[in-house]
C-alpha cells in the first residue's frame, strides 16, 4: 500500500471512530439528558458543544460565524490533502491522515450540531484539563508524529551527509 492510501485510510478510520464515539455517546449513551459519567477516577464523560476552536478559542455564536468556521476547516483540509498526496514517507501520510480524519470529524459536528462536541473530561482531583473528543485525540497524534517524522527525517539526512564527508 502506497504512504498516501495508508494516509487516506487513516483519515476515513478516525473519522469514522470520531462519528461513530459522539453518535453513540449522544444516542446510545444519552448523554444529553446526564451530567456526568465516571468512567474512571481520572476520567469523566460530560457532555459540551463547543462554538469556538481548540480550547474554545474564538467562540462562534452565529451562524455566519460557524460556517467561516467550516469554510476555514474545509480549506485546511484540502490543503493537508494535497500535502497527503504528495508525501512519500508513511509517518508523515499516517499523521496527516490523522489531521484530515479529525479536522472532517469536528467539521461534521459543526455542520450537524452548530458546535463541535466534547466529551473526555481528563482531571486529577478538582483539578481538569480541557474537554475533548476523539477527532481532537486524532489531530494531537497527527503533530506529533508529523513533528517525530521532521526530527527523524532531518536527522537522517544530517547523519547521511556526515557519513558521506568521510566521518
Amino acid at each position: 500500500m502506497s504512504a498516501r492510501w495508508l494516509g487516506a485510510l487513516i483519515a476515513v478510520l478516525a473519522l469514522a471512530l470520531d462519528q461513530a464515539s459522539k453518535l453513540w455517546l449522544l444516542f446510545g449513551l444519552g448523554m444529553v439528558d446526564r451530567e456526568r459519567i465516571s468512567v474512571a477516577p481520572f476520567v469523566d464523560f460530560i457532555l459540551l458543544f463547543n462554538p469556538g476552536i481548540s480550547y474554545s478559542l474564538f467562540p462562534q455564536q452565529s451562524p455566519t460565524g460557524r460556517w467561516i468556521l467550516l469554510a476555514a476547516t474545509l480549506a485546511a483540509t484540502v490543503l493537508l490533502c494535497f500535502w497527503l498526496w504528495r508525501s512519500t514517507r508513511p509517518i508523515a501520510s499516517v499523521a496527516l491522515g490523522a489531521i484530515i480524519g479529525g479536522a472532517l470529524g469536528n467539521g461534521v459536528d459543526r455542520f450537524a450540531y452548530g458546535a463541535v462536541v466534547d466529551f473526555v473530561d481528563l482531571h486529577i482531583g478538582a483539578r481538569h484539563w480541557y474537554v475533548f473528543n476523539v477527532a481532537d485525540s486524532a489531530i494531537t497524534i497527527g503533530v506529533i508524529l508529523l513533528l517525530v517524522d521532521a526530527f527523524w527525517t532531518e536527522s537522517r539526512a544530517r547523519s547521511t551527509a556526515h557519513a558521506g564527508r568521510g566521518g
